[in-house]
């Protein structure tokens, strides 16, 4: 029995290790990858020996791609969208698997349409435009952080210290559009915005890049974002301390460009950083590791060796870890028994006359399946976690944040979508819950520019700007509160006073020119001085203006200022207090109207009354007297009789008991 098992277990061991060795004879003995970058760049230098040295590794690496050499093939794209597309096209004549670029945004878009023909996956380690993600690029993996984190990182920062307004300085390409593009969305959502885009074109000449700075300088906001390509980017500072752009009062937040600029140069030149004092800079994080220490020993020797006289970068990093990530992919391709082959695109031939060998480019056939084979991609590298997500993204974007001073920088902080704004790093942050909390943001103090630590306030009032137009009514009435004189400054009133004094509240100055509206004859209609700011045909309006419904629904009103409640306005007079004081309450007209009523009374009750009562009888002197002692005695008693006349009922019918209810009465 246990001799049966063990021929089992013997035969199960040589299926197993034949089909391993059929395998094995089934695996190409070379796998090309191509790359594509510019050779002389400050990106491409620290790349290109990044990805030799990968490569080497793998190759090294008996775990990886056991019995297949990675072969590498790499194209030269020389900082040109023109012939960066052409290499790329000679790039995929070569039957390449993959390949580990592009470096450019602007190539990117390009060379994404013919991979998604070809069914060849781009990694690129420096494409950072976030339009490059889009479901149009299904080829199109990022093993670098996008800019659309990278923009968040810097709408953080400048919510953090408060700003509302920044200009954007950035290059007029793909990659600068795509970038702006997202950093105005990540602001709206923090309730700021770019005030003003200044767009550097491509290649520009320093008279070109002068002119936009000066015109970015005439403009309200002193917080500049600069987002540039790092070749050509220290040119913008060094115009800029021209135009003395780099003193106290001024923000420069610049994206990772700077930092690989910085970071392959060394100790840079003391004039050439003196221009870049305070700054704020970005630069992608990668966690410290024995193995990132070791590399950059490593890549430091064959610099030297090789006589680069740059040094290592973030971007070097990434272009490393790019080729790991590809070599696994093919590896685990391989393992599942899939084979390489290309076969040619039907719709893809040479035209008659013409020397361009169409023909020549390849359908990679099983494309999609090393597509799949990359996305899930699952390895720790020199930049931490490689993995991506459903945008064929990097999963744990996170920026360091450097404060540029003396003859290098410092850190201050990090960033990373996990957290935010943050004192330390993002991989112990990973360990514990995420709080994006508005109290839990921090960062270390800064040094700006003009070498000072007070927060500068990120704007003055513009030099080409408009004084605030004031709109004031002109009108007879009331001078007290808004009168106006000759001229249209010379307005005075106490409405003009507390206004005053609120401008100069200001820590700012706030030029104003007040606008008379009306003739000064008559009162001008309120309503439609309201209405001219809501039109904006003026900024504010200062006045005696009552705040009723249909106003407030297109301008907002100050608090009152004036508290005058329920009050009776008459004029001030001395009240002299005499023996007739009684008869100030009504005017003479009117007591002589009073007067009147009563003789008339009186009379009718004598003409009523003289024919049956004794009382209105006797001499023509005492009806007389009678009629005017009834006619005023009615004032203070009422008259009453024991005959029953209508007369005399109709004077005293009803009589009001305190129960409410009524009585007659004869």
């Amino acid at each position: 029995m246990g001799a049966g098992r063990l021929l089992v277990l013997w035969l199960a061991l040589c299926a197993a290790a034949a089909a391993a060795a059929q395998r094995a004879n089934r695996r190409p003995r070379a796998v090309s990858v191509g790359a594509l970058f510019t050779y002389e760049s400050t990106i491409g230098r620290a790349a290109r020996l990044a990805i030799e040295l990968a490569v080497d590794d793998v190759n090294a690496d008996p775990t990886v791609l056991a019995g297949t050499t990675l072969n590498l093939i790499s194209q030269d794209t020389n900082c040109s969208g023109f012939l960066g597309t052409i290499e790329s096209l000679l790039l995929m004549e070569k039957n390449v698997v993959a390949v580990i670029g592009p470096q450019s945004s602007g190539i990117g878009h390009v060379i994404s349409h013919v991979v998604n023909e070809l069914h060849v996956p781009l990694l690129s380690f420096a494409a950072t435009d976030p339009t490059l993600s889009a479901s149009e690029y299904p080829y199109f993996l990022r093993s670098t952080i996008s800019d659309y984190f990278q923009m968040h990182a810097v709408a953080s920062i400048i919510d953090y210290f408060q700003w509302k307004e920044v200009t954007a300085i950035f290059v007029d390409d793909d990659y600068g559009r795509g970038g702006v593009s997202v950093l105005g969305d990540a602001l709206g959502a923090k309730r700021a915005r770019i005030s003003h885009k200044a767009a550097i074109p491509p290649n520009s000449d320093t008279d070109l890049i002068n002119d936009v700075l000066f015109r970015a300088n005439m403009m309200e906001s002193r917080v500049f974002v600069v987002h540039v390509n790092p070749d050509a980017g220290m040119r913008i500072f060094a115009i800029a301390n021209k135009l003395q752009m780099m003193g106290t009062g001024y923000v420069w937040i610049v994206t990772d460009w700077l930092a690989a600029v910085l970071d392959s140069s060394g100790p840079g030149d003391p004039k050439a950083m003196s221009y870049i004092q305070g700054l704020i800079v970005l630069r992608q994080h990668t966690p410290d590791s024995d193995s990132k220490r070791k590399f950059v020993a490593k890549w430091n020797n064959a610099a030297n060796n090789r006589s680069i006289a740059s040094g290592m970068n973030s971007y070097g990093f990434y272009a490393y870890d790019s080729v790991w990530v590809v070599a696994r992919a093919i590896n685990e391709y391989l393992n599942s028994g899939q084979q390489i082959t290309f076969s040619a695109d039907p719709r893809l031939h040479n035209s008659n006359g013409s020397s361009l060998r169409l023909s020549k480019l390849k359908i990679f056939d099983c494309g999609d399946q090393l597509l799949q084979q990359l996305l899930l991609t699952n390895m720790t590298g020199l930049t931490g976690l490689v993995q991506f997500n459903a945008d064929r993204n990097l999963v744990r974007p996170a920026y360091d944040i450097l404060n540029v001073g003396g003859t290098g920088s410092r850190l201050i902080g990090y960033w990373s979508n996990y957290s935010g704004l943050s004192v330390s790093a993002p991989e112990i942050l990973y360990r514990k819950p995420p709080n994006t909390s508005t109290s839990a943001q921090q960062l270390h103090s800064v040094v700006w520019p003009g070498d000072t630590t007070t927060k500068p306030r990120g704007w003055v009032f513009p030099n080409n700007g408009q004084p605030l137009r004031v709109g004031v009514p002109n009108k007879p009435s009331f001078r007290e509160l808004v009168s106006v004189g000759k001229g249209p400054d010379n307005v005075t009133g106490y409405s003009v006073d507390i206004f005053n004094a609120a401008i100069k509240l200001l820590p700012y100055p706030v030029p104003c020119q007040f606008i008379t509206i009306g003739d000064g004859s008559k009162n001008p209609n309120y309503d439609d001085i309201i209405s001219r700011i809501a039109t904006n045909a003026l900024d504010a309006a200062l006045g005696d203006f009552a705040i009723v419904r249909n106003r407030t629904k297109i301008a907002e009103f100050t608090q009152p200022y004036i508290e005058a409640g329920l009050v009776i306005v008459a004029p001030v007079r001395k009240a002299n207090s005499n023996a007739w004081a009684f008869f100030k309450p009504f005017t003479l007209e009117m007591w002589c109207v009073t007067g009147t009523l009563f003789i008339f009374v009186g009379v009718v009750v004598w003409i009523l009354e003289h024919r049956t009562n004794e009382e209105f009888r006797g001499s023509p002197r005492r009806q007389i007297l009678t009629i005017f002692w009834f006619s005023f005695s009615t004032m203070f008693f009422a008259h009453k009789h024991r005959k029953c006349s209508w007369a005399f009922r109709a004077d005293n019918m009803v009589v009001c008991r305190p129960d409410h209810q009524f009585k007659l009465h004869c």
